[in-house]
């Protein structure tokens, strides 16, 4: 699977699963973007994935080390998000990951190493899905 299919499986993952990537884009890979996300838990304790996620990225959203740029990144992730055409959570899960994904390459001097650099974190990041969905019983 690449990374531009991830978003086809996302509607396929129970909510516990799409609850499980995205603490994992936003509390793991977000950290390589250098976005350090130390959630609030009395506002997330208890919750259903359903309520959960759009908190958690909520508050992920808050976190912009770099403003403008977090601000590129969002209206980008936006309209790819979009076109995507996902409804409900699944659409904030695709959202996030893209966000996160893009805020990544940082490091990359030139257009060929910040394609790389986006191309190992999608990578990641379907690999990533692949091994929750598998723990949560669905296959691709």
């Amino acid at each position: 699977m690449s990374d531009l299919e991830l978003h086809k499986h996302l509607p396929l993952l129970p909510e516990a699963a799409l609850q499980e990537f995205t603490e994992w884009c936003v509390l793991e890979q977000a950290t390589a973007a250098g976005c350090k996300l130390t959630p609030d838990k009395t506002k997330l304790d208890n919750l259903a994935p359903g309520e959960y996620i759009p908190k958690l990225i909520d508050q992920f959203m808050k976190v912009k080390p770099d403003p403008i740029k977090a601000g590129l990144v969002a209206v980008i992730a936006g309209q790819q998000s979009d076109k995507h055409n996902l409804s409900g959570v699944a659409a904030l899960v695709d959202f996030v990951s893209l966000y996160v994904k893009y805020l990544i390459p940082k490091d990359g001097s030139t257009p060929e190493q910040a394609e790389e650099i986006l191309t190992k974190a999608g990578q990641h990041q379907c690999e990533k899905l692949v091994e929750i969905a598998t723990k949560h019983g669905v296959t691709f």
